[in-house]
């Protein structure tokens, strides 16, 4: 294997980082992913069976987001699905790959299908200029529809996978290669044309700045797929799966008690897993918690669930030490400049 080119150090503050992303364009790498390949001519059926979404209305080139359940209707595990002409490519997080596919393979009893780690290196190029920046090196994403995948052939003699995936903020765009050259290739190739290298931290405010939960950190397996509040991931018309009973049953009454929300914090910077409480009393949790550096000052800005009639009340909400204040996501640039 070759190995991978150091990335050049990142010399932008904090700030910077995330001015690039929301901004102009900044590419990071994406260790965290890891992927699974799923053949077999049962894999459309088989995998149809085990998710919240529908993968049998995926076409080729087409991806869309899923939770795993237990039979008690609770996620043990996420992924994105994506459809290719003779196989299914499923991507979650890298340290989560070898539980998906024990549970998995679980479920695998007269069926065509076989699991197998799909090895691939990555980077995401995000931004508002992440497509004229990667246009100039080659690349062109202009026609790529969010949730589409293409491949070039040929980059510089090189194979590279292109993904428009989920960005309710700012556009992101995944390449991935089975060489590491490729992507210290590709990643140097952008920084030339302008876009800021940029790490986890960036990426991380950026998620919060979307709202978008993190399984693991966010989503647990206590959490219903109703309490998410990530409908994206949830298909009513598909057919059998997995704990669809619950998710039906939730459904069919309305609502869950409990559901994932944003929340603009004033006081001190606490803790994930602090308590949410009204008149001295939780109604809720934070989860993920970070003081995002805008540039027109710090956003204490943290996710987490809380109970509905807090919201529905506008009832005032508190934690130890400052108050927390719902705010609908994505956060926009004309809301982040108020």
């Amino acid at each position: 294997m070759t190995a991978i080119a150091s990335p050049p150090a990142q010399s932008a503050t904090a700030q910077q980082q995330l001015t690039a992303l929301l901004e102009a364009s900044a590419v990071a790498p994406l260790s965290s992913i890891g992927w699974i390949k799923l053949t077999g001519d049962d894999r459309v059926r088989w995998l149809n069976g085990m998710t919240t979404n529908s993968i049998q209305a995926l076409a080729s080139g087409e991806m869309n987001y899923n939770f795993f359940l237990s039979s008690q209707g609770r996620i043990q595990g996420d992924a994105v699905a994506l459809a290719l002409d003779n196989s299914i490519l499923l991507g979650t997080a890298a340290d989560r790959v070898p539980a998906l596919m024990e549970l998995l393979d679980r479920f695998i009893i007269m069926d065509d299908v076989e699991l197998a780690q799909h090895p691939s290196f990555g980077l995401v190029v995000a931004g508002p200029q992440a497509a004229s920046t990667l246009a100039a090196v080659g690349i062109a994403t202009n026609d790529l529809a969010p949730l589409h995948f293409t491949a070039i052939d040929d980059w510089r003699g090189h194979k590279v996978a292109i993904l428009h995936s989920h960005s309710p903020l700012v556009p992101r765009i995944e390449l991935w290669a089975e060489s590491p050259d490729t992507i210290a290739q590709i990643t140097e190739a952008v920084i030339a044309s302008g876009a800021a290298l940029v790490g986890d931290e960036a990426l991380n405010h950026l998620r919060l700045l979307e709202g978008t939960p993190l399984y693991g950190t966010d989503i647990r397996d206590k959490e219903l797929p109703q309490e998410t509040a990530q409908t994206r991931a949830l298909h009513f018309a598909k057919g059998c799966y997995l704990g669809q009973e619950i998710v039906e049953r939730i459904r069919s009454r309305g609502n869950v008690h409990r559901t994932f929300h944003a929340f603009q914090l004033t006081g001190d910077l606490p803790a994930a897993s602090t308590v949410l409480e009204v008149d001295g009393k939780p109604v809720g949790e934070l989860t993920s918690v970070a003081a995002i550096p805008l540039a027109s000052g710090p956003m204490n800005l943290a996710l987490g669930y809380i109970r509905r009639e807090a919201l529905e009340r506008n009832l005032a909400i508190a934690y130890p030490g400052g108050t927390a204040q719902p705010v609908t996501t994505p956060i926009t640039i004309s809301e982040r400049n108020v």
